[in-house]
């Protein structure tokens, strides 16, 4: 579905289900085609929302004047939400890229948000030395393709072994890479470069937090992932066993156990009409 939002952007998005409202937020460089098996698993009488952030799927792309800011993509959250009449506290989901949106919007619409599951990302703002292979990846798309991209970023997105036990997976988010434009990610990486350092504001959130990585992610380590967890008060740590950085598409069914656990203790089903 697509959405026109009270800024004048046009959303994408796809929603499932009844009841309490999930918002899950995507990864760089793929939508929300990514949330397949999330949607698939969703458990009764929740609502599942899936956005494509802005620049990605079928959304509008970052106007001219704009600086790309994963705030700005948090914005349009809350905007989707408001054309819903979604006004009840969501629960927020974001891997890698997804992430930082997740913890841009508990910052920004803190309000909204009852709980939140930070997935393969990190609160620490980039390196210098990630700042400038951003800036080679800016460069570069100039003249690669988005598929080009994906294939460089490969190495690190995917466990050791996910080629050869799962290669339909790899060639799952290669597709949905392939849908992606040059501008968008451009932007995209623009945004992700000067992300704040969201640290100084972990101990303020207040809500309960499942902090989800793979095992064997190299690009957001375990060890980042401990530290986010550590700075949240009452964050659960899980490690996916077999998993890269794209943890629910590498093992949908341990990802989507520890999703559902998680919202029937935190943020159980209620008998909220649906939206």
């Amino acid at each position: 579905m697509l959405q026109r939002l009270a800024n004048g952007l046009n959303l994408a998005f796809d929603m499932a289900g009844s009841g309490r409202p999930v918002v899950w937020l995507h990864a760089f460089p793929y939508d929300r085609r990514m949330w397949r098996p999330e949607f698939a698993h969703r458990p009764g009488d929740y609502q599942y929302l899936a956005p494509d952030l802005r620049g990605f799927g079928e959304s509008d792309m970052f106007r001219n004047g704009e600086a790309p800011s994963v705030e700005l993509m948090a914005d349009d959250v809350a905007l989707l939400l408001d054309s819903w009449d979604i006004s009840e506290p969501v629960a927020v989901a974001g891997l890698s890229m997804g992430g930082y949106v997740a913890l841009a919007f508990a910052r920004r619409h803190p309000g909204r948000v009852a709980a939140l599951i930070l997935a393969d990302t990190r609160a620490e703002p980039d390196s210098d030395e990630a700042r400038a292979a951003r800036d080679q990846q800016i460069q570069a798309l100039k003249r690669q393709t988005a598929v080009e991209l994906f294939e460089t970023l490969r190495p690190k997105q995917f466990a050791a072994n996910t080629a050869d036990r799962q290669p339909g997976v790899i060639a799952e988010a290669k597709a949905i890479a392939e849908g992606q434009t040059a501008e968008g990610l451009r932007a995209a990486l623009t945004a992700l470069r000067d992300r704040p350092d969201a640290r100084s504001g972990l101990g303020e959130i207040q809500l309960p937090t499942l902090v989800i990585v793979g095992e064997e992610d190299t690009a957001t380590p375990p060890d980042a992932a401990q530290a986010l967890a550590n700075g949240i008060s009452g964050a659960q740590l899980v490690k996916v066993p077999q998993a890269g950085h794209l943890s629910n598409l590498e093992q949908p069914y341990t990802f989507n156990r520890a999703v559902a656990g998680f919202l029937l203790r935190h943020f159980p089903p209620s008998r909220v009409a649906a939206h």
